[in-house]
Formats: structure tokens, sequence, C-alpha cells
């Protein structure tokens, strides 16, 4: 937090933990410079950051504005989606494939979801929290569980994006190839699920960061918009956090599971990379091209922010130490800090090959620490085979 700081020391500490979301909130709507992407957030902004609709226990609605865009004439009008439809024909796969007979022990050492130094907990001791051995292992697990948690919400979201998308794409192979998403984001939805009711017996609600910008997703009557934000944004950094998980969690099932899952998710940044190439460099004024650049960074932001656990705080912390403090410390934790160095490799080589990450906002990429990843490799560039073998090389 940068604007309200200076403002929340000078409160009592009681009312400063209970403005402290709110004063957070405020500070990301300060932080957006551009009025239209103000108003692209604002709305649902208001609704995640502030009024906590993703966290009120009943079914979101969210209005839907897209245009339907039917072609009567069945044209083939897109080989590179043609040819990545065919491979996801092939790539489906069935869900009790994995092996759900696994026993998973959240608190067994021996076979650690996540590893022991995922969390600094010698850093949370010198911040006056000290935790014993048992402790240590509830909270790793716990905050797996959180992760996992956002994976399922993220993955419903990207359901019925790919849904939308599929009715509004102009081009018919890619409604073609939209079909096979929404299979896979169904099947997505139904694993993460799975794992969490069956194995950790434990589910996180959304965080309010992914709920705005799903909501701000399923708002938005732009189909581009719906690609940038779902197939570019959210899936290239889900993509990278699931790889990042993938390579450190020595739970076999869940490792199988995102085997499967990270090579989908390849294949839907790549349609999203497709579909976005030509139409950002050929169809947009200068205006709404310039639009795009700042709500990408925008969002991107919010995405880095979104890491912040709150969730996990509120059930062990929030008595024992502050929000600021519980924010300083998770964005330092090296588990963290690996997640958003793989995120982010994912993520801004897709906005670089978009045409999205030009000299007017790359300075801003520069000043947030992620300019650093925009060499890396697109979704064009690779496959999911490929992204698992390299995680299986580094593991």
């Amino acid at each position: 937090m940068i604007a309200t700081t200076h403002l929340s020391h000078l409160l009592p500490t009681r009312m400063r933990e209970r403005l402290d979301p709110y004063l957070e909130a405020l500070d990301v709507f300060l932080e957006v410079r551009d009025p239209r992407v103000l108003a692209s957030l604002g709305p649902s902004g208001v609704r995640g950051l502030l009024l906590k609709r993703g966290k009120q226990g009943v079914p979101t609605e969210a209005p839907a504005h897209h245009a339907a865009h039917f072609n009567w004439s069945y044209p083939n009008d897109h080989g590179d989606m043609r040819s990545l439809y065919e491979r996801a024909k092939t790539g489906q796969w069935v869900s009790e494939e994995l092996p759900w007979h696994t026993s998973v022990d959240p608190l067994n050492p021996e076979v650690p979801l996540i590893p022991d130094d995922f969390l600094d907990f010698e850093r949370l001791a010198e911040m006056g929290v000290k935790l014993d051995l048992r402790e240590r292992r509830e909270v790793a697990a716990s905050v797996c569980a959180w992760m996992l948690s956002q994976f399922l919400h993220g993955e419903q979201g990207a359901l019925f994006a790919a849904a939308q998308v599929t009715e509004s794409v102009p081009f018919f192979d890619g409604k073609l190839y939209g079909a096979t998403q929404v299979m896979d984001e169904g099947r997505h939805v139904e694993v993460f699920h799975r794992y969490l009711d069956t194995k950790l017996q434990k589910l996180y609600q959304i965080n309010d960061n992914l709920f705005v910008i799903i909501d701000a997703l399923m708002t938005d009557a732009r189909w581009d918009m719906k690609f940038l934000g779902m197939q570019i944004m959210v899936e290239g950094l889900a993509l990278g956090a699931f790889g990042t998980l993938y390579r450190t969690t020595r739970e076999p099932l869940l490792r199988e599971l995102l085997k499967r899952v990270i090579q989908d998710e390849a294949r839907h940044v790549h349609y999203g990379v497709l579909a976005l190439r030509e139409h950002l460099a050929t169809n947009l004024t200068q205006r709404e091209h310039r639009e795009r650049e700042d709500w990408t960074y925008e969002v991107a932001l919010l995405m880095r922010n979104r890491f912040m656990a709150y969730e996990v705080y509120d059930e062990y912390f929030a008595h024992r130490m502050s929000r600021e403090a519980w924010r300083q410390f998770i964005t330092e934790t090296p588990g963290m800090k690996r997640f958003r160095t793989v995120m982010f490799t994912r993520l801004v080589p897709n906005l670089r090959e978009i045409g999205l990450l030009t000299p007017r906002v790359m300075p801003h990429y520069d000043a947030a620490g992620l300019l650093q990843y925009m060499h890396g490799a697109s979704a064009s560039e690779l496959t999911g085979e490929a992204m698992i073998r390299d995680l299986d090389a580094a593991a």
C-alpha cells in the first residue's frame, strides 16, 4: 500500500485493522491512471473489494452483454486454430483416469504438499508469531489448499468465459476450438473440487482481487477483452502457477492432476495468442489499442497482488499480527516469490507476442519489476508436453 499508508498509521490499531481492506481497495483505484480502465474495472472493484460479493455465501449473478456471432457458411477461416482444435480433440482425458485411490495426508512430512522452505517460518517468528512443528505443517497445508481453491475459482471463471467467447469470437475455427476449451474447463473444475473436497477437505472462498477480474470479464461486451483477460491474463498466470506447484509438490495425485491440466492450459493460452495477435494489430483504433495496453497493465498489477492469501491470514493470524505485517511476510516469503516469478515468466512474453508490450507502457512494467520477463518464450512457441519436460528437468 502506498497512497494510504501514512493515513492509516495515524489511526488506532483496532480501527486501522478494520479499515485496512478498504484502504487497500482505495489504493487499487488510485493506482489506475486511465479513466477508461477505471470505468471498466471500477464497478467490479466495488462489488469485489468493497461489497465482498464473492464472500457472501450465495451465487453471484453477473449480467452478460456480449453479442453472439453466427456464421451460416461454416468457413475454414483460421488454419492455426483448426490445427489447435485437432490437437485438443486428441488431448481430451477423463477425470477418472487420475489415481484417486491415492491416500493423501496433508500433514505427512514425507509427502509434503509444498516444500518446507515455501514459507519462511523463521521470519514469521522474528515478527512475533512462533509456531510449533505441527502448526507449521497445518499452515503450509492450508496455504496449498488456498492456492488450489483459487485455481478452482479461476477455472469456474474460465469455464463461463470460454462459453461466452465461443459464442462471440468471429473465427469459425475458433468456435470449434472454443467448444473443446469449455469441456476442458468443466473437467478442471471437477478435478480441483474433487481433490479439495475428498483429499484436503478444505475449500477457501474466492480471493477478492480474483473476483474483480472474473466479474469484469463476465460483464464486458467486447469479445477481445474477454480473450485478453481470460486467455492471456488469467490463464497465462495460472499456467505459471500450476507449473510452480507441479515442480515443488511431492504429492503424487496432485502432480498427476496438475500435469494433465497444464497440457490443456498451454493450448488455451496459445488460442488467445492466435486470436488476438492479428486483431490487435489491424482492427483497433489507436485509442482502443492504448486502452487495452493500460487495461492489461492494471490487471497484471491486480493479479500480482492476488497472492496475499488474506483468507489464510483471517483463519490463523488475524489476532496475532497486523494485515500490514502479513502483507510483508507473504510478499517476501520464498514460495510466493517463486510463484510470482514463474507466473509472469508465462504472461509477459505473450503480451509482447500480441503487441501490447509497447514502448509507451514498457517503463511501467519495468518500474513494477515485470519487464525482466519479456524475452521468454510465448505460448505459440511452447507446448504443454514441452513445459512438462522442462518442469521435470528442473525439479
